[in-house]
């Protein structure tokens, strides 16, 4: 497919872009991560990406050190005290993501594609089902049609069959579409807080 190659051109020309545009930002940022708390500026965590294949994902740290170990695991809620004051700020404004450009330029990542999932949450890579592995089989994105249909309320099974869908419908139109409604969503601070359990499978009953 003709667009796989020209959407790897575009993300690496936009991550650059975003890079260095944003760079007196990004510096800010990790400053006042550094000044408000111990502990690295840069948070990552094992994901599951193109074929299945585990990177390391980059975050700024919006979280106190070995906040998983701490209350309600990897995911914070309303309210999380785990989460800092600069946390909460970077959070709801998806600063904390920034810094997957550089999984971008890595060719871990893309600008638009199925969002990188842990490698045991919602569920390990063998309990996919085939049709839900589809959603592999392209780079995973710092955002996708999941996010812009709703994001950290919709319940893990219904995410899937998101990012399936982007697969069989994956366009310079589809992913411009998904570009421009997340930008609508940032700037309003929608679905970046989680409100409840999204995995209902197996007797599993964990927050997404």
């Amino acid at each position: 497919m003709i667009y796989k190659k020209v959407k790897r051109i575009l993300d690496i020309i936009i991550s650059l872009f975003g890079l260095i545009i944003l760079s007196p930002l990004l510096l800010i940022v990790a400053i006042a991560i550094k000044l408000e708390s111990k502990g690295p500026v840069i948070f990552q965590q094992d994901r599951l990406g193109l074929n299945g294949k585990v990177f390391k994902i980059y975050k700024f740290r919006s979280m106190c050190v070995g906040a998983e170990k701490q209350g309600s695991g990897q995911y914070s809620f309303t309210g999380d005290p785990r989460v800092t004051k600069v946390g909460r700020f970077i959070r709801a404004t998806s600063i904390d993501e920034f810094p997957q450009f550089i999984n971008i330029l890595k060719g871990d990542m893309s600008i638009i594609g199925p969002r990188p999932t842990l490698t045991y949450h919602p569920w390990p890579l063998e309990e996919y089902t085939e049709e839900q592995r589809r959603r592999f089989t392209v780079r995973p994105g710092v955002t996708g049609w999941a996010q812009i249909n709703g994001r950290k309320d919709v319940l893990w099974e219904r995410r899937m069959e998101f990012d399936v869908e982007y697969v069989d419908n994956l366009s310079l139109t589809l992913d411009l579409k998904i570009f421009l409604k997340t930008i609508i969503k940032v700037f309003a601070m929608q679905d970046n807080v989680n409100v409840g359990d999204t995995v209902k499978r197996k007797g599993q009953n964990i927050g997404g």
